[in-house]
């Protein structure tokens, strides 16, 4: 398994018509299945294995695998707005909520924009984004920091990767354990 800093500008598929950058041209020889996507705006933690199956339990959303963003938002966010944003929003595929948001202080921004520390336990298409837009904020700035128990290393260069060593795949594999015994 591999873990990748996915800068903003690279798309997360094989090849693109367009002749744009895509992740797989910078990850090693092999056959990877990305665990999820990002948009080509957004930025931060890919992960990728050889195997389909771990691909597909730790992206099926009955695992709640939970991810972690830091998002730049244009404007600060009322205390109502958040509130809202954790309890639920209706989108155009369902509802959706985030379960958790706080300012970011180390990150706090400076003039209109400010950075929020927001998680949730799907990866519907572009869902933190549009939560955001559907509470009247625009996100300018999106990274993942966090896929269940993996984090992002500060010191990963984005469009570098490491493998993950395989204690750190055993947690990955310890979350199905977890949410089986929850749900009995």
């Amino acid at each position: 398994m591999l873990l990748y800093h996915k800068p903003v500008g690279e798309l997360v598929t094989r090849s693109d018509p367009g002749g744009r950058p895509t992740v797989f041209s910078r990850l090693p020889p092999g056959r990877w299945v990305a665990v999820g996507r990002l948009d080509i705006n957004s930025a931060g933690l890919l992960l990728f294995t050889d195997s389909g199956e771990l691909a597909n339990r730790l992206m099926h959303p009955r695992y709640e695998v939970e991810r972690e963003y830091e998002a730049r938002v244009h404007g600060r966010l009322a205390p109502n707005v958040l509130e809202k944003l954790r309890t639920g929003i209706q989108l155009e595929d369902g509802p959706a909520s985030f379960s958790s948001i706080a300012p970011a202080r180390e990150k706090e921004g400076t003039g209109s924009n400010h950075w929020y520390r927001v998680s949730l336990h799907e990866g519907r298409n572009r869902e933190v984004r549009r939560l955001f837009e559907a509470a009247g904020a625009r996100v300018n700035r999106l990274t993942r920091v966090r896929y269940g128990t993996v984090e992002l290393p500060r010191d990963l260069l984005p469009g570098s990767w490491l493998e993950l060593d395989s204690g750190r795949v055993q947690g990955l594999l310890a979350i199905e354990k977890e949410v089986k015994l929850q749900k009995l």
